[in-house]
């Protein structure tokens, strides 16, 4: 059964930007852009935990530069 759904100018206008081809549905955009959502696996705990990690890294100042890792892999 289709139903008809009021949006504003400015998010018809988004959704137009999202089609991936200029046929492609309103319809077709929004199950991609829900079903994209809804399959998003949550962060697990092992994956905050090093992300928690990285942050005091670089809060303590131990991160190199695109430039160093470079000249110490003898890239430049």
């Amino acid at each position: 059964m289709a139903t008809t759904i009021q949006v504003e100018e400015e998010t018809k206008k988004m959704l137009e930007a999202l089609k991936l081809h200029p046929r492609e549905c309103y319809n077709a955009v929004i199950k991609r852009l829900a079903e994209s959502k809804i399959e998003e696996e949550p962060i697990s705990q092992e994956t905050l935990k090093n992300i928690e990690k990285a942050l005091e890294d670089v809060k303590a100042g131990r991160v190199y530069s695109t430039r160093e890792v470079k000249q110490k892999l003898g890239i430049e």
